[in-house]
């Protein structure tokens, strides 16, 4: 049957119709409903159903697949973007976010000022990454920041053509050459190439004669790190934005300070000082980074911010990697506020029954517990808090993702202090470079002796000689192996050895009531030697404790053999830790630099230079999350850091101001015709299309949910209506891009904006199609395309789609204030 086409109004101009009602899960579209002459219920595919331009039922599921409709690629595109997103981050205005980022320029550069170790300063007040030739050996991969990557030769005199004197050339193998650089030259443009993981090979070589492979892998590096500076920028600019009133200063603060035992060392005290002025001066949320020793005094500062807290009437949550660590510093705390027995110390852990676990679930949410002391349980969802104030994280390298990830919601809501020796590298990287307060505790306790480190091949003599060596001075011993299979074994080997002498064995997987006995006789001297995994690397004080052994000391990485080995040493006497490995020869390069950063460590206080030292040999995978691995593959750890630190003092200008929805002008004279069997089909198309100008109006995300949720209750539109939501969808990336006006003129497509050329380059760079990149120009505040031909109008909006959409998919890399 022939249908009349009923035309449908301009949507380049504002409608004025009838308002729909919606529900919050669902577009309901008022009035509509499956009409009863149609026997079939309307299809809930999103883009399954065919249709014809005179518009047939969406009945049939088999003719249109997903990856032709360009809607639902840029729908799910905008849903993946939308999901890493953190969801309770706030919108904000223009002149609010300058003075924001102002402040987070001025913590940026007090950040940068912390940077250690021996990079040498550039003039722009960055860090210069360059590798000094005379460093590299033949065979090492280098990367060029011109030509990329190759292999470094070796350095050679070579007399140049217009000088008589010989000069020095650096010698570098490409896939298809050798380049030959002055060595003065090679020092101001080399990096060392080294990637994250255990292998250095770079997967090819770059070529000499083409280049343009390798700007496109340092394109993909430089906009990966435009999106994670931003992100940060963003999570950072909202933490800013909240409020809470600085906490009062209690009366009793004096007499709570007056129990700690010791004389505060002149670190110890700056720290107090900092977490006292984040609590009681500032209104936005403290996330401060301790960063001490193992013994130097961190969990004190932990105790004074409870103290704060709970004096206020709030909750605090000590959070711990391990129950054994959990129930020491429930041990702690809940002696340390035993004067105060108004104030309630809980313990949540797996050692507790069903009925104790609820009564405390119960006693958290109706605030009648003040501290919670417990492991990742404590962030599980059936954990509900009455009045939470304080987070305290203690080794936060050693939580999962999952974990680290709700570790990071409370932060822009509650005040969190997070105690390590040893930072993981992205808390290290935040705490260097400004997002995050850091307090460094690097000052030893006047009693404190260094601990004699011993590294050597394995071999048993020398073991029976460490063990023998402590308990003949009275002390105990612990063992320490990566896995759990290997326990078993060196318990019948050390009871052989020393049969007269207590042995027990400690694994996480033990039953919690024998994990907790042995840890308990361990800590009270009865057993003299602790055969154990890694357990026991965070935080555990036992005094008498003062001899380690850690055998395959290559299968631990260098945080935990920096907090294994500060298990010993709480006391005033000489502690040792024997660090055993199998043949060398049979160890990695990875794993033989880690062995001699941990040698070179050897002074107290080096927790903080050493976790920088592990950032360049870990590598990025546990700094950024490992989809980032590749794009530091493409240009190695040095370079990225460099573009990374360039990116972050130039973060302001990376911006984009996006316009009112209303602003935008699309001069394409398109007035699409709805088929009448279409809008019988609908019911009421005004109100759809009403609904439809009101979501575009609003943001892209709800211009998204509105369309899936129309293709959801009536199936894939007809063509006439797929290019009125198309151009919707103009209108809406083109506000959000700073896009005011869009016309054509024969084969030239124009486009007013209000971007900068900084911009203009970021996003064009980082566009996947060469067609789009290739044909936009920026001059002055006009963007140009000039087509091959003059495209018929419906052909034009197409291409106008897809071009915006390829732009639109760079703003998670600009800040959108």
């Amino acid at each position: 049957m022939a249908c009349s086409l009923l035309p449908v109004p301009d949507i380049s101009r504002p409608l004025v119709l009838k308002k729909l009602s919606s529900s919050p899960k669902l577009w309901t579209l008022s009035g509509l409903r499956c009409p009863c002459h149609f026997k079939t219920k309307p299809s809930l595919s999103l883009t399954k159903a065919v249709y014809t331009q005179n518009f047939s039922l969406p009945l049939s599921r088999d003719k249109i697949e997903p990856d032709q409709d360009p809607i639902s690629l840029l729908n799910e595109r905008i849903r993946r973007d939308y999901n890493k997103r953190d969801a309770s981050r706030t919108v904000m205005d223009s002149k609010e976010a300058e003075k924001y980022i102002q402040l987070v320029k001025e913590q940026q550069q007090r950040g940068l000022q912390k940077l250690k170790g021996d990079r040498q300063p550039k003039k722009n007040g960055g860090f210069s990454y360059k590798v000094d030739p005379y460093s590299l050996r033949s065979g090492d991969y280098v990367v060029h920041k011109k030509v990329g990557v190759g292999r470094f030769v070796g350095i050679k005199f070579d007399v140049p053509k217009d000088s008589p004197n010989p000069v020095e050339y650096v010698f570098i193998e490409y896939a298809d050459g050798m380049a030959k650089l002055p060595l003065t030259q090679a020092s101001r443009l080399l990096y060392r190439y080294n990637l994250p993981n255990e292998t250095k090979r770079p997967r090819t070589l770059s070529k000499l004669n083409d280049k343009t492979v390798w700007e496109r892998r340092k394109t993909k590096g430089k906009v990966a790190i435009q999106k994670m500076v931003v992100d940060l920028m963003e999570l950072y600019l909202h933490r800013l934005k909240q409020r809470r009133p600085p906490y009062p200063k209690s009366p009793f603060m004096a007499e709570f300070e007056a129990q700690f035992p010791y004389e505060p060392t002149p670190d110890q005290k700056q720290a107090f000082i900092d977490v006292g002025k984040d609590l009681t001066e500032r209104e936005t949320p403290m996330d401060r980074l301790i960063c001490g020793d193992v013994g130097f005094g961190k969990t004190e500062v932990a105790l004074r911010a409870i103290f704060c807290v709970v004096s206020a009437g709030k909750q605090a949550m000590v959070l711990a990697p391990t129950i054994v660590l959990a129930k020491q510093h429930f041990e702690v705390i809940s002696e340390r506020f035993s004067m105060y027995p108004e104030t309630k110390v809980g313990l949540m852990s797996r050692f507790q029954t069903k009925a104790e676990k609820e009564e405390h679930l119960h006693m958290i949410k109706n605030g009648q517990l003040d501290i919670i002391v417990g492991t990742h349980s404590l962030l599980g969802n059936r954990v509900v808090y009455n009045n939470l104030g304080l987070l305290v994280v203690d080794e936060e390298q050693r939580f999962g993702v999952k974990q680290k990830e709700k570790i990071a919601s409370f932060k822009t809501s509650v005040d969190v202090l997070t105690l390590s020796a040893t930072p993981i590298p992205r808390t290290l990287y935040l705490a260097l470079t400004g997002f995050r307060d850091a307090s460094l505790i690097s000052t030893p306790p006047p009693e404190r002796v260094p601990i004699k480190t011993h590294l050597s091949a394995y071999s048993k003599e020398n073991v029976i000689s460490a063990i023998k060596y402590e308990l003949d001075r009275g002390g105990q011993v612990f063992y320490v192996l990566p896995r759990i299979k290997g326990l078993e074994e060196v318990m019948e080997f050390l009871e052989q050895s020393f049969p007269t002498v207590e042995i027990a064995i400690a694994h996480g997987k033990q039953y919690s009531k024998q994990l907790e006995e042995t840890m308990e006789k361990f800590a009270q001297g009865e057993i003299k030697i602790l055969i154990c995994t890694n357990i026991v690397e965070s935080g555990l004080d036992i005094q008498n404790a003062n001899t380690i052994i850690v055998q395959e000391v290559q299968q631990f990485g260098l945080a935990q053999l920096y907090q294994l080995r500060g298990r010993v040493g709480r006391a005033d006497k000489e502690a040792h830790a024997h660090l055993f490995y199998p043949d060398k020869s049979l160890l990695t390069d990875q794993a033989l630099e880690r062995l001699a950063a941990l040698g070179e460590c050897r002074e107290l206080g080096q927790g903080f230079q050493l976790a920088e030292r592990d950032m360049g040999i870990r590598g990025f995978g546990t700094i950024f999350g490992e989809q980032q691995t590749g794009d530091v593959g493409n240009v190695g750890i040095d370079l990225f850091f460099e573009m990374l630190f360039e990116s972050l003092s130039k973060v302001e200008e990376h911006r984009v101001i996006s316009v009112p929805y209303q602003s935008v002008r699309v001069d394409i004279n398109i007035i699409p015709h709805l088929p009448s069997e279409y809008i019988n089909y609908l019911e009421n198309p005004m109100e759809i299309i009403n609904e439809a100008e009101k979501a575009a109006e609003k943001e892209i995300w709800s211009l998204m949910q509105f369309t899936e949720n129309l293709r959801r209750q009536y199936g894939k539109e007809p063509y006439s209506m797929e290019l009125l939501l198309k151009k919707l969808y103009v209108r809406r990336m083109a506000a959000d891009l700073g896009i005011k006006r869009i016309y054509a003129s024969g084969k030239m497509v124009g486009m007013k904006t209000n971007m900068t050329k900084l911009v203009f380059k970021l996003i064009t760079e980082s566009m996947v199609s060469d067609v789009h990149r290739n044909s936009l120009v920026l001059e002055d505040d006009l963007i140009k395309a000039e087509l091959l031909l003059e495209l018929p109008r419906e052909q034009l909006l197409n291409w106008i789609f897809q071009c915006l959409a390829e732009l639109h998919a760079s703003l998670p890399a600009l800040i959108k204030y």
